[in-house]
C-alpha cells in the first residue's frame, strides 16, 4: 500500500505528497541480536525517506511523537493494519481527518483480525472499506467500499494482499473528495446494530480438533495460515508396539466428498493419492495435502506417510 501511495504521489499532476510514515517500532532478532525494521519502515528508507520523517512510536499517544507529527502539518492521515489505538490528540492533528483502509465490509468484522475471522467463518463474500477513524473501534462513517468473492481454498495472507490492493485503488480514487472535504458530507454512518467483531488471534487457538467438521477445520487452516498456523496430534505405533504422539503443523487441506471407507473409520488415517484423509465431525472427510513435522520442511501427505515406514497412523483422542 505504501508503495502505491508513493508512486501516485510522484506522478506529474499529483494532488498530494507523502510527508511522513508511521509504523511499528523495531523488533529484536534473538538469533542475530540486532534490531529489525518493520517492512513498512524498511521500504520507506529504501525509497529515500529521511529518518526524521519515519516514526516508530511504541504508542500513538507518545508526547514526542505527537509533537513531531504536528510539526509536519499533515492535511490527512491514512492508516492500514496499524495495530495501535489512536488517541484524540492524534485525530485532532490533520484537518481533513484520519481515514482507515479496513479489510472487511464494515460494520462486519471490526477489530484486529478481520480477514482471518471472515475466512474462519467461511464467508463467501468479503471486501474492503474506507472509513473515517473515530475513537470507537472501526466505527467511523464510511466513505466507500468494494466487495470481493472469497475462493473456498484461499488462505488469509493471499486474501489480505488482494483486499489491501483493492483498498489502495479505492483510496486513491476517493482522495480528491477526502482532501476537498466533500467526503465528509457524503460519507454514511455505519449500522452499529449489525456490527460484528474480529478479535485478535491467540497462539492457543492454533490447535485443531478432529471432532469439528472437515469444513470448519479447513476454514481454520486457511484463516490461521502464516501466523499462528494450525497444528494437530496423531498417534503411531513404534517398533515395540507402543503408541507415540506425533505433533505436526497442518499447512494445506481440502474438504473431500463422502467416502464410505473413511467416514466409517473412527480413528484411522488413510493415504489416498498424495494426501492423508480422515474422518471428522458429522462423518465429514478432510484431506491433508501438506503438513510439517517438527524440525522438518513442509511435505506432502504421501511423503509424511512414507516416513512412517508402514506404521499405522491414528487420530489423537484426548
Amino acid at each position: 500500500m505504501l508503495e502505491a501511495l508513493l508512486d501516485a504521489a510522484e506522478r506529474e499532476g499529483s494532488i498530494f505528497k507523502v510527508v511522513g510514515v508511521v509504523t511499528q517500532p523495531q523488533s529484536s532478532s534473538r538469533s542475530r541480536k540486532k534490531h529489525v525494521l518493520s517492512p513498512v519502515a524498511q521500504r520507506a528508507f529504501d525509497r529515500g525517506f529521511p529518518s526524521s520523517s519515519i516514526f516508530l512510536p511504541s504508542k500513538a499517544g507518545e508526547e514526542s511523537f505527537l509533537s513531531s507529527l504536528k510539526e509536519l502539518q499533515p492535511d490527512l492521515c491514512i492508516t492500514a493494519a496499524y495495530g495501535n489505538i489512536l488517541p484524540k490528540r492524534f485525530l485532532d492533528i490533520p484537518p481533513c481527518g484520519t481515514v482507515n483502509v479496513h479489510p472487511s465490509l464494515l460494520p462486519l468484522y471490526r477489530g484486529a483480525a478481520p480477514v482471518q475471522r471472515a475466512i474462519q467463518d467461511g464467508v463467501k463474500v468479503t471486501g474492503v472499506t474506507i472509513a473515517y477513524t473515530v475513537r470507537s473501534l472501526d466505527s467511523g462513517p464510511i466513505i466507500a467500499w468494494e466487495s470481493l468473492e472469497v475462493d473456498s481454498d484461499i488462505k488469509a495472507p493471499k486474501l489480505q494482499s488482494l483486499l489491501f490492493a483493492k483498498g489502495t485503488r479505492l483510496l486513491l480514487r476517493e482522495l480528491p473528495s477526502i482532501l476537498d472535504g466533500l467526503a465528509v458530507q457524503s460519507s454514511k454512518e455505519q449500522d452499529h446494530s449489525s456490527a460484528s467483531l474480529a478479535p485478535k488471534i491467540s497462539v492457543e487457538e492454533s490447535w485443531l480438533s478432529f471432532d469439528e467438521t472437515a469444513l470448519a477445520i479447513h476454514n481454520k487452516v486457511r484463516a490461521f495460515s502464516g501466523w499462528p498456523g494450525t497444528k494437530a496430534l496423531f498417534l503411531s505405533k513404534n517398533s515395540v508396539g507402543e503408541l507415540e504422539t506425533i505433533e505436526v503443523k497442518i499447512i494445506t487441506t481440502r474438504v473431500k466428498p463422502y467416502d464410505s471407507d473413511v467416514s466409517n473409520s473412527e480413528r484411522a488415517v488413510w493415504l489416498k493419492g498424495n494426501s492423508l484423509v480422515l474422518c471428522c465431525g458429522d462423518r465429514t472427510v478432510l484431506e491433508i495435502v501438506e503438513l510439517q513435522p517438527p524440525g522438518k520442511k513442509v511435505m506432502s501427505g504421501r511423503d509424511f506417510w512414507n516416513g512412517l515406514q508402514g506404521r499405522q497412523l491414528l487420530k489423537f483422542k484426548p
